[in-house]
């Protein structure tokens, strides 16, 4: 069974990520658009470094362009946003870039985006997914790829230009310039660094980059911007004085942030700088979107500028549509990935370090300093996280005790207010600390997230639950 989870469809390579599949999904997709009378428009096709994604971006392309779709397919590996972006400026009603984002170097995937540049939602990978299960190998059409660009049915396309000039044209480019800020970037051999680098070159930033070769083990890694992958930066920032080191996720819509101590900035960390710079000291108004995993610092700081926060399901399609009801200012997730009112309606890495650098450079001040102004203001906030694997045999049985028996464990000295199962199963304590449990769309993990006044405080909410699963 092919599906598409919180960030689109994600498989071993070799297994369910193969030729045939690959081609029954674009067969899928071609159906799906001509069934919604798109049949005549255009679709943008990308892809980034791993294994297999330039061919399997050829393999979508030559299915489309055989079912009458014209594909305007990037040539080059570029950052999802990127592909969202060119849906979104050229008024295209899909578009997809062949990756598996930040999983192990031998999964491989597509993500799915609709109008506006936006990620697909469920109703539409549901419909997606049906049409799917009705075809085999003998159901789809291809043409030979070099004969469908030959014919025009193809045309290559190089957008990264006006992707940069974008992002440009929303910074504060000459408060930038004139802070003379040294970055080091590390896109974990993704595909990042050239718009990255490009955008804070071209504002006068001193840029080095490591770990940009392209490697499809990504070195060893996991290809995710976290503290414990993220230490080669972590040291390097310190040890040669850079004011910000920033790392970025396989395909660019994620980011990790490192201060100039060498310290890593979670990401609910870095949605409570972004939305309280915007507000603070760039004297924009709007309200806030976050996941149900994220942190309830941002409602703080929410509520002191007399704005709201809005709790949505994990899943970037959630955001997108919660900030597009609002209009808000920011929505983001504990995962890293974010966005700003103006931009793409899905995440953007490359673009949110962007307004970190320029909120560095705006404010005169230092990521630590920042972020000591937000806790002296609304107080600590630590997040814990446990990623729990299990035995496929068990999967049945901890989903019944969490969504059908709704059973919890007994939270030593916790009052709970409240607890809500619209995506898994979250406690809210009295104290405004807060668990949740659910189970991961884009990997077979059981993700169990805390949030209280303190990092042992966390840890210890998460275990209790660990504990109660026993797991």
């Amino acid at each position: 069974m092919i599906k598409f989870g919180t960030g689109g469809w994600r498989s071993f390579i070799g297994e369910e990520f193969t030729a045939d599949n690959v081609r029954i999904v674009s067969q899928a997709i071609a159906n799906l658009m001509i069934e919604q009378g798109h049949g005549d428009k255009e679709f943008c096709v990308g892809y980034d470094r791993r294994f297999l994604s330039d061919k399997a971006s050829k393999w979508l392309s030559s299915v489309l362009a055989a079912n009458g779709i014209t594909v305007k397919l990037i040539d080059h590996a570029v950052p999802t946003p990127t592909v969202m972006f060119v849906v979104k400026e050229q008024n295209m009603p899909y578009g997809a870039c062949i990756t598996a984002s930040h999983n192990p170097y031998d999964y491989n995937g597509i993500k799915l985006f609709t109008e506006g540049g936006r990620d697909a939602t469920e109703e539409v990978t549901e419909d997606l997914e049906a049409g799917i299960a009705k075809l085999t190998i003998a159901d789809v059409k291809e043409i030979d790829f070099e004969a469908a660009v030959e014919a025009g049915k193809i045309e290559i396309i190089r957008p990264m230009n006006d992707f940069v000039d974008s992002i440009l044209n929303y910074l504060d480019v000459p408060a930038i310039r004139n802070a003379n800020l040294r970055v080091l970037v590390d896109p974990m051999h993704g595909v990042a660094k050239n718009a990255l680098q490009t955008v804070l070159s071209t504002a006068r930033c001193q840029v080095d980059v490591i770990n940009d070769n392209h490697d499809t083990s990504f070195g060893g890694r996991l290809p995710s911007p976290y503290a414990h992958t993220l230490t080669e930066l972590s040291s390097l920032v310190v040890e040669r004085k850079y004011d910000i080191g920033i790392g970025s996720d396989g395909d660019g819509d994620r980011l990790g942030i490192i201060d100039e101590h060498g310290r890593y900035i979670h990401p609910n960390e870095v949605l409570a700088l972004l939305y309280y710079y915007l507000l603070q000291y760039k004297g924009q108004k709007g309200s806030v979107v976050r996941n149900l995993c994220t942190t309830h610092l941002l409602d703080k700081i929410a509520e002191d500028f007399g704005e709201k926060c809005f709790e949505v399901p994990v899943g970037f399609k959630h955001i997108s549509s919660g900030m597009e009801a609002d209009n808000s200012l920011l929505g983001g997730e504990s995962s890293g990935g974010l966005t700003l009112r103006g931009h793409i309606k899905g995440k953007d890495g490359v673009f949110a370090s962007a307004v970190l650098v320029e909120m560095i450079c705006v404010t005169g001040k230092k990521l630590s300093e920042l972020l000591d102004e937000i806790f002296g203001k609304y107080g600590t906030f630590a997040t814990a996280e446990g990623n729990c694997a299990f035995k496929a045999s068990r999967k049945d049985e901890l989903w019944k005790t969490i969504y059908e028996d709704k059973a919890l464990p007994e939270f030593a000295g916790k009052e709970i207010e409240k607890v809500s199962y619209a995506d898994g199963a979250k406690v809210y304590f009295t104290d405004n600390s807060w668990v949740v449990a659910r189970f991961s769309g884009t990997e077979p993990l059981l993700r169990i997230f805390a949030e209280d006044s303190d990092m042992e405080k966390a840890e210890v909410l998460v275990k209790t639950f660990k504990d109660f699963l026993a797991i």
